[in-house]
């Protein structure tokens, strides 16, 4: 869905893609050479700022912390424990995303193994944001979407291809 996404999305974008360490590097270049939108593998301590995607390193955690000297939404990059057996784990990040972006953040959730991100999508929903899951029929496997459906947290159902424009969606509204 990357590449779909306009080079002026107006918001950043929070990926905690479950990888070891190095590919995620990988990935992140290979999708900013496919994208209009900025992808890059996420530093610890850096500002985060719309119109880029922030992938989480392989084998670490990834947060939304608030700098409180520059008053400005950072990334962290922590060695915390894995969640759900995940290091980078979607319940860490979307607690934080919840905290700090509330009702005008998008969570969603899409083919994977396992529950990691249900518990996370649920304090994102209970803040008001928007929750859009990607359909079994596009899934390679239909685990922590279908978590995330069961547990009645999810607003949107979509095949993968219709994600983007979801997204897109939801920053209109917001």
């Amino acid at each position: 869905f990357l590449p779909e996404m306009p080079e002026k999305l107006g918001a950043p974008l929070l990926i905690a893609q479950h990888m070891p360490p190095i590919f995620t590097v990988s990935l992140a270049k290979n999708l900013d050479r496919r994208c209009a939108i900025t992808v890059k593998e996420a530093v610890d301590g850096e500002e985060i700022l719309p119109n880029i995607a922030y992938i989480a390193p392989g084998g670490q955690q990834m947060k939304v912390a608030h700098e409180p000297f520059k008053n400005i939404k950072i990334i962290r990059i922590t060695d915390d424990p894995p969640e759900n057996g995940c290091t980078p784990s979607a319940d860490y990040l979307f607690r934080s995303v919840a905290k700090h972006f509330g009702g005008s953040a998008t969570g969603v959730i899409m083919t994977g193994m396992g529950a990691d991100g249900a518990k996370g999508l649920q304090l994102m929903k209970e803040k008001g944001a928007a929750i859009i899951a990607q359909d079994e029929a596009t899934s390679v496997v239909f685990g922590m979407a279908k978590k995330s459906i069961e547990a009645g947290v999810v607003d949107l159902i979509v095949p993968i291809e219709q994600i983007a424009e979801h997204i897109r969606r939801t920053i209109v509204r917001c």
